[in-house]
């Protein structure tokens, strides 16, 4: 999709763009090669030379350079050209105010492999390993999870980023995370209700009691969380996808889940919901 993309170039509107699809310039080849000027000599040679600039930075892997010249609102089209630097990432906190409270697990999938950190292990190996990464995918991540790591951490986050929550409120679906997941058929198994309140929970019974089962039950939920970024990710592409002419060719398939190396330990939710309840 990114390669149909016109209105990163200065002066080109979403709806020029759309004149231009209808005009059958529906690529940056068909534009680059058009047998005669769209524009004025002048504003032509500015748009060619973003494009030549924007091929560059897509093989050069630089999703940043398009997601500064994009509206926000179509940052979705960024995806499959940089899926394979992609990050979903997920944290769980003692609270929701930066200020007194910390990360106690992160959660980071970049499609093929699972990481998680946890406070007082190894939080301290994310710093290294995020930077591996160009874009990130998160539900909420832009108001919550990255200003929240780069406080507790002391690290900066500048990659591009796909904050899934205004995409898909923009597409109708709203509830939060766990809304959005079951208005699109995901189901969470034994990890249904469990919230991030409840997140608390698991890590202070963690914590306090030294209950193993309510760590690896919070590490599920986490991992959880990520995995289905990239199911929404893609569900989300895919309808803005029909907005445009273009769901015929860009379509992509929904992924097969990967194995979780957690399981929620249902004695300890139980538990944990007779006494807080």
């Amino acid at each position: 999709m990114l390669k149909n993309t016109f209105c990163h170039i200065p002066g080109v509107s979403c709806r020029l763009e759309e004149q231009l699809w209808t005009a059958g310039f529906r690529c940056w080849d068909a534009f680059q090669q058009q047998p005669v000027p769209l524009f004025t000599p002048a504003r032509n040679q500015a748009a060619t030379e973003c494009l030549v600039e924007s091929r560059y930075h897509l093989e050069c892997s630089n999703p940043l350079y398009f997601c500064k010249l994009l509206p926000v609102r179509l940052h979705w089209r960024l995806f499959p050209s940089f899926r394979y630097t992609v990050a979903y990432l997920d944290i769980e906190t003692t609270g929701l105010s930066r200020s007194g409270n910390i990360i106690t697990t992160i959660a980071l999938y970049d499609g093929r492999n699972i990481r998680h950190y946890v406070h007082g292990k190894n939080l301290e190996a994310f710093k290294e390993d995020i930077q591996r990464y160009q874009l990130l995918v998160t539900y909420n991540g832009k108001g919550f999870d990255v200003p929240f790591i780069e406080s507790c951490l002391k690290i900066s986050m500048p990659q591009a980023h796909i904050d899934l929550m205004h995409l898909l409120r923009s597409l109708g679906f709203k509830g939060g995370l766990k809304g959005c997941e079951k208005q699109l058929g995901l189901e969470r198994g034994g990890l249904e209700g469990v919230d991030g309140y409840f997140a608390v929970l698991l890590w202070r019974d963690y914590q306090d009691n030294g209950n193993v089962k309510a760590l690896e039950t919070l590490l599920a939920y986490n991992i959880e969380d990520v995995v289905n970024l990239e199911t929404l990710m893609i569900a989300a592409y895919n309808l803005k996808l029909e907005e445009t002419p273009f769901s015929d060719i860009h379509t992509l398939p929904i992924p097969v889940r990967p194995e979780i190396p957690f399981t929620a330990d249902s004695a300890t939710i139980e538990r944990l919901r007779m006494c807080y309840s």
